[in-house]
C-alpha cells in the first residue's frame, strides 16, 4: 500500500510575520527528498493578500527550492498540472470557511487529497494548518470562534494560535465540554505538529516557549497534555 504524504500544521508565525525568520520553512524543505523541491503557496484564505505574497517570495527565494503560487481571484492556472508538479504545498492563513468554499468550487480540495495520497508534503499556518483535519477551530466568523468541518486527512480537531489569542483556550475547553469540538491538537504560535502517513510524528518549536497540546474530554473534564517539543 502506498505511503500517504506528510502534513506539517503550524499554529502561527513564520514568514507571514517575518520573512527573515525561516526556521520552520527550512524544516519543511528538509522533509523533501528533492534537493530543490517545487513549493507552491496557496494564499486563498487571505484573498491573495499582496503583502503576504511578497513575504512568501522574500523568504523562500533565499532557500533551496523553486517557489511559486496559485491564484483563484485572478486568472487561474491548470490546477491539476500545478499540483502534479509540486513537491510541497503550503497553505497560508486567513478565513478558513471562505478558503474551503473557493477550493470546493474549483474542486481543488479533491486535488489536495490526491496529492496527499501520492505522498506529497502538505503544510500551512493557521487556516492552512487546520484545513487538513476533520475539524478546525476558526475565527472565520467575526462574532466568535467556531468548530467547522475541514478536509479530513487527519483525524480529530486542530486549533491554532492557542496561547496568542486570549479567547482560544477557554473557547476550545467549552467546545469540548459542550461536545461541539472533537479531541485533537491545540497549537501555539511558533509551534507546529508534524504527521507522517496519517500518524503523529513530532511537535516542533521555532519560537521560545511555544508548545502543542493534545486536548480531550475525560469524565466531563478537559485534559490538556503538553507534548514533547523538538526545538528548531
Amino acid at each position: 500500500m502506498a505511503q500517504l504524504g506528510q502534513i506539517i500544521a503550524i499554529g502561527g508565525g513564520g514568514f507571514g510575520r517575518n520573512p527573515k525568520h525561516n526556521k520552520i520553512e527550512k524544516y519543511i524543505l528538509d522533509q523533501s527528498e528533492k534537493s530543490k523541491p517545487n513549493v507552491v503557496f496557496i494564499p486563498t484564505a487571505s484573498a491573495e493578500d499582496k503583502g503576504y505574497l511578497v513575504n512568501y517570495y522574500s523568504c523562500f527565494s533565499r532557500l533551496e527550492c523553486k517557489p511559486s503560487h496559485v491564484n483563484f481571484f485572478q486568472r487561474t492556472p491548470r490546477l491539476d498540472s500545478v499540483i502534479n508538479q509540486a513537491d510541497i504545498i503550503y497553505v497560508g492563513g486567513g478565513n478558513t470557511k471562505s478558503m474551503l468554499a473557493v477550493w470546493r468550487d474549483w474542486k481543488f480540495d479533491k486535488l489536495l487529497i490526491k496529492a496527499y495520497q501520492k505522498g506529497k508534503i502538505l503544510c500551512g499556518v493557521s487556516a492552512g494548518a487546520i484545513c487538513w483535519f476533520e475539524q478546525g477551530i476558526t475565527d472565520s466568523w467575526a462574532s466568535n470562534l467556531n468548530a467547522m468541518n475541514c478536509l479530513g486527512l487527519l483525524k480529530g480537531m486542530a486549533c491554532p494560535h492557542y496561547q496568542e489569542e486570549a479567547d482560544r483556550r477557554p473557547s476550545v475547553h467549552q467546545m469540548l465540554i459542550n461536545e461541539k469540538a472533537m479531541p485533537g491538537y491545540a497549537i501555539d504560535g511558533g509551534a507546529a505538529v508534524h504527521f507522517k502517513n496519517g500518524d503523529y510524528f513530532r511537535s516542533l518549536q521555532f519560537y521560545p516557549d511555544s508548545h502543542t497540546y493534545q486536548v480531550s474530554l475525560e469524565s466531563g473534564e478537559v485534559i490538556e497534555k503538553k507534548m514533547v517539543m523538538t526545538e528548531l
